[in-house]
């Protein structure tokens, strides 16, 4: 199966959706075609909103860095999705992974 995370205007997460792998694609089945665009129109067409931004996640974290979640951010240059901030004063590294002040304590 395919996961398909549903942006905002901000590139936020507003849901993820599962594609079955036997959608056809320009390339072939979207099963063997990750971050196929067709499957992103796929998903506009199934839920009738032409508007709106779709990118796939892999469940696995095969690509775009980790599994998409609500509220994850897509950072569209780098091409991955980030968790959001954990706590306030925590800062993001040279990987996009969230790091704690030094003098935390958790």
């Amino acid at each position: 199966m395919a996961h398909f995370a549903e942006l905002d205007e901000n590139n936020v997460v507003k849901r993820v959706v599962v594609v079955a792998n036997d959608i056809n694609t320009s390339d072939g089945l979207l099963g063997e075609n990750d971050m196929h665009v067709d499957g992103e129109q796929y998903c506009k067409n199934f839920y009738r909103d032409q508007t709106s931004i779709w990118k796939q996640t892999s469940f696995n974290g095969n690509f775009r860095k980790q599994y998409a979640g609500i509220g994850y951010t897509y950072n569209a240059s780098e091409d991955i999705f980030v968790k959001p901030q954990p706590h306030d004063g925590w800062t993001l590294d040279e990987n996009y992974d969230w790091q704690p002040p030094e003098d935390w304590s958790g």
